[in-house]
């Protein structure tokens, strides 16, 4: 048994879905055991640290077995593993209300692939896995000066407009069925302050320092920040917005706002010009 699996590495990140509103965490178990020594039960506990635990909505626990043994035995073997880490997490602080699922699934059957290296491929299999889904972000609870999620008729030149739901998937410049109501909802601000001029930026996250744009898995081509703004322009222009006002323009990497990627693959509206203000001071 690769004991790298079953004694040292005990959780790790698993992977972050689209959007970042959830993350997966494994607790790996040894053999035929559903409980955790205290070098593994304080692992739970500082992956819990790590995260923002006011953010969390919901955790969902999810227990696994390796492929032998019957199936009976297995559902209860993963259960009681399920079992094993809902209770650290509850004694660790998590509110009961918030664990929404705790399930045995059982055994994993071995993919054909994994047949050359079955001690691992059974390590990892012996499992829980811990879903943290995320309470929806909006921007204006970072309080960031001159960030806004709203179009008013007061704005100034500088000013940017985040808008919450135009996030994007990882490589894809498409706009989802939550970007494109939140640009509906957008539009109808800016029809009704025809005084806003803007700039559309498009951004992305996580490309190396040395690759300032990052390639649109449609077209393969390094040119994902523009085309992300490009959709936006092309959707207001559908909504009857005068494209007098606005012009658009991809931005990179560069304009990180160190919130997390999620916050970086996105686009927002920079004011450019505002005739309002721009009579008054006449």
């Amino acid at each position: 048994m690769n004991r790298f699996f079953s004694l040292i590495l005990i959780f790790f990140k698993v992977i972050s879905f689209a959007q970042e509103e959830n993350e997966i965490h494994s607790i790996f178990f040894e053999f035929d055991k559903y409980y955790l020594n205290e070098e593994q039960a304080n692992a739970v506990f500082s992956f819990i640290k790590k995260i923002d635990t006011v953010q969390i909505e919901s955790i969902q626990i999810f227990g696994y077995c390796d492929d032998r043994g019957k199936d009976e035995y297995n559902y209860v073997l993963s259960t009681n593993r399920a079992n094993t880490v809902k209770n650290i997490l509850l004694e660790k602080g998590i509110k009961n209300k918030i664990i929404i699922t705790l399930e045995g699934k059982g055994r994993i059957m071995l993919d054909e692939d994994m047949q050359n290296n079955l001690p691992e491929a059974r390590s990892k299999n012996r499992r829980v896995d811990v879903v943290v889904n995320f309470k929806p972000f909006v921007i204006d609870d970072l309080k960031i000066p001159g960030v806004y999620s709203t179009i008013k008729k007061d704005r100034v030149v500088g000013d940017r407009i985040y808008l919450d739901h135009v996030l994007f998937e990882r490589g894809s410049s498409q706009l989802t069925y939550k970007a494109k109501k939140e640009l509906d909802r957008i539009a109808v601000e800016l029809n009704k302050y025809k005084n806003i001029y803007f700039e559309i930026q498009g951004h992305v996250c996580c490309t190396p320092t040395f690759q300032k744009e990052a390639i649109d898995r449609e077209t393969k081509k390094r040119e994902l920040s523009i085309n992300r703004a490009k959709k936006v322009y092309n959707y207001l222009l559908k909504k009857r917005i005068s494209k007098s006002r606005m012009t658009f323009k991809g931005y990179g990497n560069s304009q990180s706002l160190k919130k997390g990627s999620i916050f970086d693959r996105r686009v927002e509206l920079l004011i450019t010009k505002n005739e309002e203000l721009l009579s008054k001071k006449e």
